[in-house]
């Protein structure tokens, strides 16, 4: 029977499928790191009080690249390099979304308009992640040697999710509404062609390592597409609402304890 849980767990059966989804999983998260590093550090005046939790989500993106690194090795394994096609961010930041990484290189602080920008993308990506990891939690949060990797991620997701609603609303209230969903629209649409691109190409990667039949591969195939119809159609907008999350203040602890608790 093909299902989610099936398919993952052939994934994690084989050690070179592992090694492909770590190490794609180990890059995203250690680009996040840098990323929300950069931010911190530029962040404008006006916005400074926000410093303390861009580094708090940079910090647990690294941990999440050193957990991925640890599942690799206790299982012997080493990273591969990730494929471009697959390679979730920098697609990203090709489409023009987000802050791109030669703006966050410079020494210019950013503005206000950017500090909604990296927001918006953040919300738009972190739904993603904490969807994700939400499924995984569903199928592998008892699993003795991904479990707790799991739970962790997840519950960081989730916290990340809530602070991006959090603050968007912050800046709605001053004034920045309209700019706020027109930059999460356009985030949102192009994330989900993004997602579907990578996950064909992720998909057509782990069909050659675990030998799929043409067949399966056609309905994983068909499957993508059909999700990225419905996210077109309808799908999207779970993207773009905001609310106030029951999880407040969700960064607000020091970046130091998201580092320990790896």
């Amino acid at each position: 029977m093909l299902s989610a849980r099936n398919l993952f767990q052939e994934i994690l059966d084989e050690d070179e499928s592992f090694r492909l989804l770590c190490s794609i999983a180990a890059s995203g998260e250690s680009q996040g790191g840098w990323e929300n590093g950069r931010i911190a550090t530029l962040v404008p005046q006006s916005q400074r009080a926000l410093a303390p939790k861009i580094t708090r989500h940079g910090a647990d993106e690294d941990k999440h690249g050193r957990i991925f690194h640890t599942l690799l090795k206790k299982r012997g394994l080493q990273p591969v390099e990730v494929p471009r096609e697959t390679d979730y961010t920098m697609l990203l930041e090709k489409h023009g979304i987000g802050l791109a990484h030669e703006r966050l290189g410079r020494q210019e602080p950013l503005s206000e308009h950017d500090i909604i920008t990296y927001l918006a993308h953040s919300r738009v990506t972190e739904q993603r992640a904490s969807e994700q990891m939400t499924l995984l939690r569903k199928h592998f949060a008892d699993h003795p040697d991904l479990g707790r990797a799991v739970r962790m991620i997840s519950n960081d997701e989730d916290n990340h999710l809530a602070y991006c609603h959090e603050e968007l609303l912050r800046l709605a209230r001053v004034g920045h509404g309209r700019t706020i969903q027109r930059v999460l629209r356009e985030c949102a649409l192009a994330e989900i062609r993004v997602y579907r691109d990578v996950s064909l190409a992720v998909m057509d990667r782990m069909g050659r390592i675990l030998g799929w039949p043409r067949a399966k591969a056609a309905v994983l195939a068909a499957g993508i597409h059909g999700i990225y119809v419905y996210e077109r159609l309808l799908g999207w907008r779970r993207m773009v609402s905001l609310r106030l999350p029951e999880r407040r203040d969700a960064l607000g602890g020091p970046a130091a304890q998201a580092a320990e608790s790896a």
